[in-house]
């Protein structure tokens, strides 16, 4: 396995694009993979070869880097869930407490797949946008499930893959602060224009932090990061 090729789970959205920027800054190679798994915001994959190709553009190093995409269809894993993500229902809290986006088992169903091409393909490094900060309560997306996940593919593949969560302990704001450190003014553009959140897989409705229905909890969570990054760059600068 090389030490220095990396597979970022990657679905076009604002948290992995910053993934994916933030491990062509670090690694040799860098492979993608995606999923459809019946999700409603299916939209998101044919923003995926777009998103791809707009951060080739933005340094030739990291175009060197960029190497293959991979989609899998895990449309079984829509067919047994019956959340608001994967059925024409009204997002809302369920009474266990946890949003009705939430698509058990998705996370861990990803990351085995994942493990399986990096195996395959002899890429010891995931790296995926989980984060247990700003976020909505999915017990998937902790540190915790993350560090247990690593320790379960490596006994039961006998590699040493290392699970990389670099927005784990970020808010929305610092994830676009860490956007534009990693690419400046540039790749926040492109995670602006080209990548996709909203649940319902709103692409008409455009605002100043992307497209999306701007209700749904992912569309929040985006646009109350946005203005509060927002809000930190100008201060800074009136400061400074």
């Amino acid at each position: 396995m090389s030490d220095n090729a990396a597979l970022v789970l990657f679905s076009a959205g604002q948290d992995s694009t910053t993934c994916l920027a933030w491990a062509l800054d670090r690694f040799e190679t860098v492979e993608t993979v995606g999923f459809d798994y019946g999700q409603r915001h299916r939209i998101e994959l044919e923003c995926r070869q777009p998103v791809r190709e707009a951060l080739a553009l933005l340094k030739p190093e990291w175009a060197a880097r960029l190497g293959e995409d991979h989609v899998l269809n895990l449309e079984t894993l829509g067919a047994i869930s019956n959340t608001s993500l994967t059925r024409g229902v009204e997002i809302q809290m369920g009474t266990e407490g946890l949003p009705n986006t939430f698509v058990p088992g998705r996370n861990l169903i990803f990351m085995t797949f994942a493990a399986a091409i990096a195996y395959r393909r002899g890429l010891r490094h995931l790296v995926t946008g989980v984060c247990e900060t700003d976020y909505s309560g999915y017990p998937d997306c902790r540190d915790d499930t993350m560090k247990a996940l690593q320790v379960a593919l490596n006994l039961g593949t006998e590699r040493r893959f290392v699970i990389h969560t670099p927005l784990m302990w970020l808010d929305k704001a610092q994830t676009w602060g860490m956007a534009d450190d990693l690419g400046g003014e540039a790749l926040v553009k492109v995670i602006r224009q080209e990548t996709h959140t909203c649940y319902l897989g709103d692409r008409e409705t455009v605002h100043e932090w992307g497209a999306g229905c701007g209700t749904c909890p992912a569309c929040e969570l985006r646009q109350l990061g946005y203005a509060r990054w927002k809000t930190d760059v100008t201060r800074k600068r009136r400061t400074n």
